[in-house]
């Protein structure tokens, strides 16, 4: 994604943020930037392009009182890593919750 298509500042993540499966559990990887319409996600397992997730984005500690985000997002591309074990995943959020997007605005003053 070109950088000027985005919309919003990207930001490193400098807090550990780890991405959840709602409905499953199931843990889909960790968050290596984040901005207020997306993410990109370092992930254990391969991700299929234009997947739709419905994801807790969970950080280790509480970032003035908050502790994770629940949104819905759209994986726009996937890449193998260079391990072939691991993937790189951009995901551009398409369902929050007005309470959650507060919550993510909290996030993203931190990072």
């Amino acid at each position: 994604m070109d950088d000027e298509r985005r919309l919003h500042s990207r930001h490193n993540a400098e807090v550990q943020l780890e991405v959840f499966d709602v409905h499953s559990g199931q843990r889909l990887g960790r968050v290596v930037d984040l901005s207020a319409d997306g993410f990109m996600l370092f992930s254990d397992t391969p991700l299929a392009a234009d997947e739709l997730v419905e994801c807790r984005l969970v950080s280790e500690q509480a970032i003035d009182g908050v502790y994770e985000v629940t949104l819905g997002a759209d994986c726009l591309w996937s890449r193998p890593g260079a391990d072939g074990q691991h993937c790189w995943a951009g995901f551009h959020i398409i369902d929050l919750a007005e309470d959650q997007a507060v919550s993510l605005e909290v996030l993203l003053k931190h990072l």
